[in-house]
């Protein structure tokens, strides 16, 4: 029995030391995560409707514009009013989502100055006015 303790004792000693390993590698081990960036929306392009709102404007009837909108409170648009070719930039006021101010110059000398609310990206109202005191009252996008 004496030899029996001492034995055990050094056995014990010697085990202490151990470890465990495991004998398969893991099978989940996570992998490099690839970052796809969203791409920017796409700007959109429509139509705005430029109704006369006083004597000066009426003798120039409904007239069109083309509104192109980056999507980020920015957009360009260009018209044609007596024959006068006018294009210019919209931007959203200071810390709004959906009020502006569009202006342009047209290609004799004449300039147009607009006001709008967006109601969604692509659908809005505002005032038009043009050099000469012509007014409007505007209608973006839609139908």
């Amino acid at each position: 029995m004496k030899l029996l303790l001492p034995a055990a004792l050094l056995a014990g000693a010697a085990l202490a030391g151990c470890y465990v390993v495991p004998m398969a590698p893991a099978t989940s081990v996570p992998g490099p995560t690839a970052v796809v960036p969203m791409a920017p929306p796409a700007p959109i392009t429509f139509a705005a409707r430029l109704y006369p709102a006083n004597d000066q404007a009426a003798q120039y009837g409904m007239v069109t514009a083309v509104v192109n909108n980056d999507l980020n409170g920015r957009g360009y648009f260009s018209t044609n009013i007596g024959g006068e070719a006018f294009a210019g930039e919209a931007t959203r006021a200071a810390g709004s989502q959906k009020d502006g101010v569009a202006n342009g110059s047209g290609n004799r000398g004449g300039y147009i100055n607009c006001r709008y609310t967006m109601n969604t990206p692509s659908l809005g109202t505002g005032n038009c006015r043009l050099n000469n005191g012509a007014v409007f009252t505007m209608h973006v996008g839609g139908g």
